[in-house]
């Protein structure tokens, strides 16, 4: 899943990103108002943490402009206002959770998973491919009844695999989804992963789920 972290405390917020991304989340992040609303504009979100005050525009007024052009992604407020006044314009706002700084790394992830499971377009836990079985609360991954142990970069591949099941995806695709938009590794990045992925998913079963289209990129097919 890949989220929007904005927060213009920088400790914070390379703290949280590292944190997001060990479970396995694929993060961007920024800590000005209107470089944030440049990315909600690019890019579709599973869900978005924003900070209340930030530099260039108010993260009120973001939430405030998401909604007003039809944008229901969830989001998470992070505030240093723990009024009941300042929660209540949020919330009418269109934010789905708050959260009042300081607080736990367990109650972030929690509120988290909690907002992005209300997303409308939310069908299920539990993406199917076949045999294979992937749970994106628990995060994990079995195929034919064996666990699977993946790597927070491989996990983070394969979900985007199963989310677009039978979808021909590009190496471009995949790249910007999974290392989002500061990545800067080798060009082969994807085709290593991919072969990460099929020693663990495919190498001793029969039936291979993940299959090359050559000259376009991957697809997982059930």
């Amino acid at each position: 899943m890949r989220i929007l972290l904005v927060e213009d405390e920088s400790d914070l917020r390379q703290i949280i990103k590292k944190r997001l991304i060990k479970e396995k989340y694929t993060v961007d992040d920024c800590q000005d108002g209107l470089e944030a609303e440049d990315y909600i504009d690019m890019t579709e979100y599973d869900g978005i943490i924003l900070d209340g005050m930030l530099p260039g525009k108010d993260g009120l007024d973001i939430l405030k402009e998401m909604r007003r052009k039809g944008n229901h992604t969830p989001v998470l407020m992070l505030t240093a206002r723990d009024s009941i006044e300042d929660r209540v314009k949020g919330l009418d706002y269109g934010a789905d959770d708050y959260l009042v700084k300081p607080f736990s790394f367990e109650e972030l992830l929690a509120r988290l998973r909690a907002v992005m499971r209300r997303k409308p377009v939310f069908v299920s836990e539990v993406l199917t491919v076949d045999d294979l079985q992937m749970n994106l609360h628990t995060k994990d991954v079995m195929r034919n009844g064996e666990r699977i142990e993946l790597s927070s970069k491989e996990y983070m591949l394969l979900e985007y695999l199963m989310q677009n099941k039978n979808i021909v995806l590009s190496r471009e695709q995949i790249q910007e989804r999974v290392w989002g938009y500061d990545f800067e590794g080798g060009s082969n990045v994807v085709d290593v992963y991919i072969r990460y992925l099929r020693k663990k998913i495919d190498h001793e079963n029969e039936k291979k789920l993940i299959q090359t289209v050559r000259g376009v990129g991957y697809v997982i097919r059930g």
